[in-house]
C-alpha cells in the first residue's frame, strides 16, 4: 500500500474582496476579516490545513499584507508578491520553493467550509492522486443551479473517491445550470487543488513556457529574510498574469477531481455571506431591529440599524461608509467607486 504523502498547504492571499466593500478594503481585505465566526477566513484556512499529515504552510500574499499575515498567523513562511499576477505565477513560486515530489494543497484564504472533516478526507484523497502525477481539483457538490461558478464534468472513475475530469465548463446561464444540477454529472470548480510541485512546474513549462521562465527568474533572483521570501520585483511584475485553470488545468492530460460536499462557499458577495450566516443561525452582526422583513442582513460597526417592510436587502455600515443593496444585486458592489478605491 502506498504511504499517504505529507501535504504542504499553500494558502493564497491575493485578491481585494471588493464585492464585500465597505467591510473589505485594500488595507484589510476579505481574508483577514472575521466574517463567519471569531477567527478570520485566513485563520480558518490555516486551521483546517494543520495537524497530522500536514506540513508547515506556505502563505503567498501581497507585500502590503505581510504585516496582516504576521499579525494573524505568527511565524509562518511567507512568499511576498510585489504585484498581483493571478494564481498560476503565485503557485509556481510556492512550487519552486519545495522539492519536486512535494504534494501541495493549494487553498484560497477567503473561503468558508462548514464541514472540516469532509475537507480533510477530500484533501488526503486528492493528495494520494497528486503523488501519482495527477493534477487534482476539489469538485464541490452543487446544491443549486449556480451561474457564478465554473463547473467540472465528471469523467471515468479513478477509484471509490475520485474521477477524471472530462471537461471544464465556463460559468453557465441559468437554464444550463439547472440542466447541470438535474444531470448530476457536474461539480462546481471550487479553486482548491492538489498538485505535486514538479508536475505542476512541468505542465506550466509545457503550456505557458514564457510564464514558467519568468516565474523561475523571479524566484532565482529573489531574496529571503526573516521568514519572508521576496521574488525579484522586475522579473515578477513582467509576468502576464493568468489563473491556474486557464494556464494549466484546462490544458493538461492527467486532470482529476475529488467530489466533496463540505458546506463550501467562496463568500463572493454579501448575498453569499448572508446565506452562510443564515445556515449558521443568524444573519445580523449589529445592534438592529427588523419589522415585517425577510431575507434582510444587517452589519454595523457602531450605529443601530432599523429596517421596516423590506425583503432581500443588505445594509452595511462601516466607519463613514454605508451600503444598501438588494441581496440579488450584491455581485455589483465591486463596481462602486469606494470599492475600487476611487
Amino acid at each position: 500500500m502506498t504511504e499517504q504523502p505529507r501535504i504542504h498547504p499553500v494558502i493564497l492571499c491575493g485578491g481585494g474582496g471588493t464585492r464585500l466593500w465597505p467591510r473589505s478594503r485594500a488595507d484589510r481585505p476579505k481574508p483577514f476579516l472575521p466574517l463567519t465566526g471569531e477567527r478570520t477566513l485566513f485563520q480558518q484556512a490555516l486551521g483546517r490545513c494543520s495537524g497530522e499529515g500536514f506540513a508547515a504552510p506556505i502563505v503567498v500574499a501581497g507585500t502590503a499584507h505581510v504585516p496582516l499575515v504576521r499579525e494573524q498567523a505568527g511565524d509562518v513562511h511567507i512568499i511576498a508578491e510585489p504585484a498581483g499576477r493571478n494564481t498560476a505565477p503565485a503557485i509556481a513560486l510556492a512550487a519552486l520553493s519545495l522539492p519536486a515530489d512535494a504534494v501541495m494543497l493549494v487553498c484560497p484564504s477567503d473561503h468558508h467550509i462548514a464541514d472540516e472533516d469532509a475537507f480533510r478526507r477530500a484533501a488526503f484523497a486528492a493528495a494520494a492522486l497528486a503523488a501519482d502525477g495527477w493534477l487534482v481539483s476539489f469538485g464541490i457538490t452543487p446544491d443549486r443551479p449556480e451561474t457564478g461558478y465554473g463547473y467540472l464534468r465528471h469523467g471515468e472513475p479513478l477509484g471509490p473517491s475520485a474521477m477524471a475530469i472530462a471537461r471544464f465548463v465556463e460559468k453557465p446561464d441559468a437554464a444550463t445550470a439547472r440542466q447541470f444540477l438535474e444531470d448530476g454529472g457536474y461539480s462546481w470548480n471550487g479553486g482548491i487543488f492538489a498538485l505535486r510541485a514538479g508536475t505542476y512546474l512541468d505542465e506550466l513549462a509545457r503550456h505557458r513556457p514564457a510564464l514558467a521562465d519568468q516565474a523561475r527568474a523571479a524566484f532565482d533572483r529573489g531574496r529571503e529574510a526573516d521568514g519572508v521570501f521576496r521574488p525579484d520585483a522586475a522579473a515578477f511584475t513582467a509576468i502576464e498574469g493568468e489563473s491556474i485553470d486557464y494556464a494549466v488545468m484546462e490544458n493538461a492530460d492527467r486532470v482529476a477531481m475529488v467530489p466533496v460536499a463540505m458546506g463550501w462557499s467562496d463568500i463572493g458577495s454579501w448575498q453569499a455571506l448572508r446565506d452562510v450566516r443564515v445556515a449558521d443561525g443568524g444573519a445580523c452582526q449589529a445592534k438592529h431591529q427588523r419589522i415585517d422583513c425577510s431575507g434582510v442582513m444587517i452589519e454595523s460597526d457602531g450605529p443601530r440599524v432599523s429596517v421596516v417592510g423590506l425583503d432581500d436587502v443588505i445594509v452595511v455600515v462601516d466607519g463613514d461608509e454605508v451600503l444598501v443593496t438588494r441581496a440579488s444585486a450584491s455581485q455589483s458592489v465591486g463596481k462602486l467607486a469606494g470599492a475600487a478605491g476611487k
